[in-house]
């Protein structure tokens, strides 16, 4: 397997970082750049992505409380989930 990284080369966690190449590093950059970049971004109130939010169903009412409340607290139980396992993956 010359030029791929395969499993059994590739340590579990943040040791994986040292085994990548730096042009594979150096391309990961540049096209991260160029989409960031490429896109038309114009300047708006913070955290507007210009959509309605993403709703769950054709029964979302923005306007509801009780609705915006139980999906920003699901919301915020999946973020801190993800975190978790971000941290979980670097052990």
């Amino acid at each position: 397997a010359i030029g791929y990284m395969t499993p059994d080369i590739v340590p579990n966690g943040i040791a994986a970082i040292s085994k990548a190449l730096a042009a594979g590093w150096g391309q990961l950059i540049t096209y991260m750049s160029y989409c960031e970049t490429s896109v038309n971004q114009k300047l708006g109130a913070k955290g507007d992505l210009g959509c309605q939010g993403t709703p769950p169903g054709p029964s979302y009412d923005p306007n509801d409380a009780a609705a915006k409340k139980t999906i920003l607290t699901s919301e915020l139980a999946n973020g801190r989930l993800a975190m978790m396992a971000i941290v979980g993956m670097f052990f």
